[in-house]
């Protein structure tokens, strides 16, 4: 049983596919520790179109209950999208710290509705903080057939990164590599000397 129900990550819910998304201004907010929710609240309160992913956790307490949660999938981050009004909106909230503008939309909004994606089909994700270049990859086939990212291995798996670029963090999924189609060559060693 979850201790809270869990709450909407966006306002409005089909923000990432409607036009106000492709035509506004996008902010990345930074918040204060542990405030993304409560900021969320409060923008859907006012009508501001944002979108914070929150992913579901699930930890056994000490007397052996399972206790779910969910949790900010971006520690301390959430968008906003609108224009000054709204980021001004967003700092009057207190939970604000700094506002950034996105100044390219679009890919922003890619790699949010492939985030969006992969939180909805509600496989584990794991936060990837620093990008390391690799091999641009689409999946095949399976339940993630048309994503596309990076490839990251970590301990003898492969994962595919889906990042947002904007910020140089993602979230990653196990794969196996027969999954993946390259979409383009490898990059060059670091390092290395010719």
């Amino acid at each position: 049983m979850p201790i809270l129900a869990k709450e909407p990550d966006r306002f409005p819910d089909d923000l990432l596919a409607s036009d106000q998304a492709k035509l506004s201004r996008w902010w990345l907010l930074y918040t204060k520790s542990r405030q993304e929710k409560q900021l969320m609240r409060q923008l859907r309160q006012l009508q501001v179109p944002h979108y914070g992913p929150q992913i579901e956790q699930r930890r056994r307490s000490p007397n052996g209950r399972i206790r779910t949660s969910y949790v900010p999938l971006f520690n301390n981050y959430v968008f906003l999208c609108g224009g000054d009004e709204s980021r001004y909106q967003s700092i009057c909230t207190g939970c604000v710290q700094k506002a950034t503008e996105i100044t390219d939309v679009e890919p922003l909004i890619y790699d949010l509705t492939q985030i969006s994606e992969l939180v909805d089909i509600g496989v584990p994700l794991s936060v990837e903080g620093r990008l390391q270049p690799g091999q641009q990859v689409r999946v095949k086939n399976g339940s993630f057939a048309g994503f596309e990212g990076v490839v990251i291995r970590r301990d003898q798996e492969t994962r595919l990164l889906v990042s947002v670029r904007f910020m140089d963090q993602g979230v990653s999924v196990k794969l196996d590599d027969c999954q993946l189609e390259p979409l383009g060559s490898a990059p060059e060693p670091q390092g290395s000397d010719a």
